[in-house]
């Protein structure tokens, strides 16, 4: 990356747009050299008011923000609706799989497109109602890395635009938090777990996550909330997003589908959980407990099998394997017991074939998948976001997916939580309300009221 020359904070926003790298017919390249975290960054793009529609999502080691629409796929139940740049917006029905219907929409997008949004778990459901999935082609996208942020766009001024936003020195604060009550709603949620467990041991599934919604009792800033509960939680990614006016911002413990231009496909699943960051003994205690606990075993160890069996459908034969099997993974205020399973698509799948055959998380179904998800539908109101993927893809078949957990969600005006909790038949009812309490505590303590 080129450096900037030593110059004053004060001249370093008309030199940075001095650095362009590329312009031609279609887009405006430039690198700012910045002095703030990648943190930061996003979170003055989000908040800066320069676009109506965005998402930031965090991979290990880097941030994207993709600002604007150049382009928009949105699937409804029965309905995919298409908007790409140069022709009218089209609407057509589509029946059968929904990741199909996505890769068919995505034929007509740009050349080099990349796109960014979210899917519903209900995405998956036998008969999906309402919004699945909501992604889009960004007018203009912002990678950083180490000291610089690279930023590219269809529209040299806008594109100039940013690039000065993210010259400008210094953070704008975060607002404190008012931590939301996670201790309400536990007797009709120990009810339902209490059910759960009775169906199990009818034989009528053999796991399935039951989760609880908790309102938040005022406007949320869910940017602040972003900025904030990002310092205190180590997610395998992070997300925020303002689509369509429904905005969300999680931790995802779980890496749910990614995979690699050269179609190797990997899979994160996360499986028996207890509390961490009391520190020191306790911790230590509590993680011993998670490692010889056997439900919480049993819990994991059926979810990587599930998870193979899944990557069998798409994957070479002999490709498919388990690393790290068992390994204690901190997130937040909680710990789990997670793996790692990968394999190589098989000639003639893509990235859309896997989504499809890992979505939606084992880890927030239940096992058997048909048979959790229709138990979910009985169990609980629809989940929406919730559980189900925030996800960026692009043309060259790379994708990357994240689950949605440890999230909150804010559409006209209100705003929740969401946590779930593996049922299986040595649930006890306490013990999974007791999880769900530890969960929800990854991201209730940071939640910023609108000033």
């Amino acid at each position: 990356m080129p450096k900037l020359p030593d110059t004053p904070v004060s001249e370093r926003k008309s030199t940075a747009l001095s650095l362009g790298l590329r312009t031609d017919e279609t887009s405006t390249e430039l690198v700012v050299e910045h002095t703030g975290d990648p943190l930061t960054l996003m979170t003055r793009l989000a908040g800066s008011g320069l676009f109506g529609d965005y998402v930031v999502y965090e991979r290990p080691d880097s941030y994207t923000f993709a600002g604007g629409v150049l382009g928009e796929v949105v699937l409804d139940a029965g309905t995919v609706h298409t908007r790409w740049p140069g022709a009218a917006p089209v609407s057509r029905p589509w029946r059968g799989n929904a990741a199909a219907a996505l890769r068919e929409a995505f034929a007509a997008a740009p050349p080099g497109w990349n796109a960014y949004g979210w899917v519903a778990f209900e995405f998956a459901a036998p008969a999906p109602s309402g919004r699945l999935a909501h992604l889009v082609v960004p007018r203009v996208e912002v990678r950083t890395g180490e000291g610089a942020a690279r930023v590219t766009g269809t529209d040299p001024a806008e594109t100039a635009r940013v690039a000065a936003l993210l010259a400008e020195p210094g953070a704008a604060p975060a607002g404190l938090p008012d931590p939301v009550d996670v201790r309400v709603g536990g007797e009709e949620y120990r009810a339902r777990v209490a059910r759960a467990v009775e169906e199990i041991r009818a034989g009528l599934y053999q796991k399935v996550i039951v989760s609880r919604r908790l309102d938040v009792p005022f406007p949320v800033d869910v940017v602040a909330t972003y900025a904030r509960g990002r310092g205190a939680n180590t997610p395998a990614r992070s997300f925020l997003l303002d689509l369509g006016g429904f905005q969300a911002t999680g931790f995802s413990p779980e890496v749910l589908a990614s995979v690699d231009r050269s179609g190797r496909v990997m899979t994160q699943p996360l499986a028996g959980t207890r509390a961490f960051g009391s520190g020191g003994e306790a911790d230590a205690r509590t993680r011993r407990e998670l490692e010889t606990d056997p439900k919480e075993i049993f819990e994991h160890a059926v979810s990587v099998r599930s998870s193979q069996d899944e990557l069998y459908g798409v994957c070479e034969p002999g490709t498919v394997g388990v690393t790290g099997f068992m390994t204690v993974k901190e997130r937040g205020s909680v710990q789990h017991l997670g793996s790692t399973v990968s394999g190589v698509l098989a000639p003639g799948r893509s990235c859309w074939d896997a989504l499809d055959a890992l979505f939606p998380g084992v880890t927030a179904s239940g096992i058997p998948k048909p048979e959790a998800i229709e138990a979910i539908g009985r169990l609980e109101e629809p989940r929406g976001l919730y559980a189900g993927a925030v996800v960026a893809v692009s043309e060259d078949g790379a994708l990357d997916s994240a689950l949605v957990l440890r999230a909150l969600y804010r559409l006209d005006g209100r705003a929740w939580l969401r946590a779930g909790a593996g049922i299986v038949s040595g649930s006890t009812p306490e013990r999974e309300y007791e999880e769900t309490c530890e969960k929800l505590s990854s991201i209730a303590p940071h939640v910023v009221p609108l000033p």
